[in-house]
């Protein structure tokens, strides 16, 4: 496997470079199988799908039992008839429950400002004072990416492992698998959780 497959595989199915690797390494390389594999994963639809406008969609709430903490949730889609969809509905109750239980901070690293990034990587830098002395900058700088990558996994909707998922998928990997099914672009605009005394 080598980068020009990686970018001819992008380039026929818009799929993301981790995916793409991926397919490519199940299937030896062999592109058209590869092209296949992520069909069947529904990567393929997803990554075509991706950049169509989200007009329609849905809020959806959750309010935790004895009225602790809720949620409110904006996802969007592009028509009303796969916003009615049991299969959206469910998409929404999930998410919820997962914003509920796991607290992140926003949707996606995306909505972070390079001054938040770097205000972590402040912290960390001090959190790891005897760890970095006398190491070379890069081996500094990759230690402290490696933490933001774990901050972002953490903190971050779409890069945080999805609570009902037993083979550690991302909550951006089950959005995918809906878009898959529902052949229709889907989006998470917003969210906010509200916890009493929090």
């Amino acid at each position: 496997m080598d980068l020009k497959q990686v970018a001819e595989l992008r380039a026929r199915t818009s799929c993301g470079i981790k995916d793409c690797k991926k397919a490519l390494q199940e299937c030896d390389g062999d592109i058209d199988k590869a092209i296949e594999y992520l069909r069947k994963k529904g990567l393929a639809t997803a990554g075509k799908v991706s950049g169509r406008a989200t007009n329609a969609g849905r809020v959806f709430s959750y309010i935790h039992q004895g009225g602790q903490v809720g949620v409110l949730l904006e996802i969007s889609c592009e028509t009303d008839f796969v916003a009615n969809t049991e299969e959206f509905q469910q998409l929404g109750q999930n998410l919820c429950l997962q914003i509920c239980a796991m607290m992140p901070a926003a949707v996606s690293r995306e909505q972070v400002t390079e001054e938040a990034i770097e205000k972590e990587k402040s912290i960390y830098r001090e959190q790891l004072k005897e760890q970095l002395e006398g190491k070379p900058e890069k081996v500094q700088e990759n230690i402290l990416s490696g933490k933001i990558e774990k901050f972002f996994a953490e903190s971050m909707l779409l890069d945080q492992q999805y609570i009902k998922s037993e083979n550690k998928q991302k909550v951006s990997d089950i959005i995918k698998e809906s878009i898959a099914t529902l052949k229709e672009n889907i989006s998470v605009k917003r969210f906010a959780r509200f916890q009493i005394g929090g």
